[in-house]
């Protein structure tokens, strides 16, 4: 639905609404098993919602694009995402509060491993603890660049923010990351003329980097995408009339709901976390977006199993959400990240809506085989939130 033609029908009224998100959600079938890791985990209360509720299939950008977790969050807050391209080296930088100016550009870093012929063998360094690559930090905040500020700030492991300050700064640029282990990292490239200064910039800063962690076993080199300064999105309070919050672990998804209009609330460290601040807070807010990272993370390490275990675990901690009664309740994914991949995939993901008025379909459980039997058919993502508003009966009618 045009998102001009929500803010003209959007209205208040006292119903709750909670956007579920179970990062990198879709999987493949494991070549032994023939199943995917929703098939394959126990998850009694995902299944009963499925059953009782609307099921289908969202595709995040498009058909056959593969998607970053920015653009597939952006489209479940309604937000085309064709639309507002947003860097991920912004989205970390707000998330962790970092004062982005306007003259900054900002990137998303990852610490990675070479090896002796500068190929990498981990692109997430072992996803070193956040204390270590603290310390890793440190050292990058000594490098200096002709003409601009530097500042380099840790976000959760093996992330950190790269910030360059400064007049004539341009973001239209290339990453270094090749996306695959057994390469070598790619040099920063200029997409447009006017942004070959800056390109030569953070090409000298990765350079000195190198000097600098050549001695580490694991983090011994920066890999850096996502470039980008701060953007202007539409309001999601003024839009949809909705006082929304986010509950999220990680900076760069609190990032993106600050970015849109959301009021950050501290997520801890577990799922059982989130869930407490969901309590904490639930008399304070009209609709709460709620992250989980865990399986998304199994999927990108390849382990299927762990990826198994961490639906079954939110499955598990599910009925304390339930018990606030929400007035709508969806479960859905930024996009799939099957672990027989490795990494974030172009395939639909399955998406569940549960309400009162909710039709049931013929899905009984909550897999990929089963929510393409759903009603809501395979829906780009970006229609979530008219689908959201109308069943919270917040849409009033549109025309004569």
């Amino acid at each position: 639905m045009e998102r001009d033609l929500l803010r003209k029908l959007a209205v208040q009224n006292d119903t709750k609404l909670v956007l579920l998100v179970l990062d990198g959600l879709g999987g493949l079938p494991h070549p032994d098993t023939r199943r995917t890791e929703l098939e394959q985990a126990d998850i009694p209360h995902l299944d009963r919602l499925a059953a009782e509720g609307s099921c289908g299939l969202t595709i995040p950008v498009a058909w056959g694009v593969t998607p970053g977790s920015g653009p597939g969050h952006l489209a479940l807050f309604g937000y085309d995402p064709l639309v507002h391209d947003v860097g991920r080296g912004v989205l970390e930088a707000v998330g962790i509060d970092f004062p982005v100016g306007p003259n900054d550009v900002c990137a998303r870093g990852n610490f990675c491993t070479v090896d002796d012929q500068g190929l990498i063998s981990d692109r997430r360094a072992g996803r070193i603890p956040t204390e270590e690559s603290s310390v890793l930090v440190e050292r990058l905040r000594t490098v200096r660049l002709p003409g601009v500020e530097i500042f380099v700030e840790p976000v959760r492991e093996h992330r950190f923010v790269l910030v360059l300050r400064g007049e004539g700064l341009h973001d239209e640029l290339d990453g270094t990351d090749p996306n695959r282990e057994g390469a070598a990292p790619l040099p920063v490239r200029a997409l447009t003329p006017k942004a070959r200064a800056t390109a030569d910039l953070l090409n000298r800063f990765i350079e000195e980097a190198r000097g600098l962690l050549a001695g580490e076993k694991r983090a011994n080199m920066v890999l850096l995408r996502g470039f980008s300064r701060y953007p202007h999105l539409p309001s999601f309070r003024d839009d949809f009339k909705l006082r929304a919050a986010a509950i999220a672990v990680y900076p760069m998804y609190r990032g993106l709901a600050r970015l849109c209009g959301f009021t950050s609330l501290p997520g801890g460290g577990a799922f059982a976390d989130e869930l407490q601040t969901l309590r904490d807070h639930w008399g304070e807010f009209d609709f709460f977006f709620v992250h989980y990272k865990k399986t998304d993370a199994a999927g990108e390490d390849g382990d299927f199993e762990r990826k198994v275990h961490a639906i079954e675990e939110l499955d598990a901690q599910l009925p304390q959400l339930l018990d606030l009664k929400p007035d709508v309740l969806v479960v859905a994914g930024d996009h799939a990240t099957p672990s027989v991949m490795a990494a974030h995939s172009w395939h639909p993901v399955p998406y569940l809506l549960h309400s009162r008025t909710a039709r049931a379909d013929e899905t009984e459980a909550f897999n990929e085989a089963q929510c393409r039997k759903g009603c809501l058919g395979i829906i780009p993502a970006v229609e979530s939130m008219s689908l959201m508003l109308a069943h919270a009966g917040r849409l009033t009618k549109y025309g004569a």
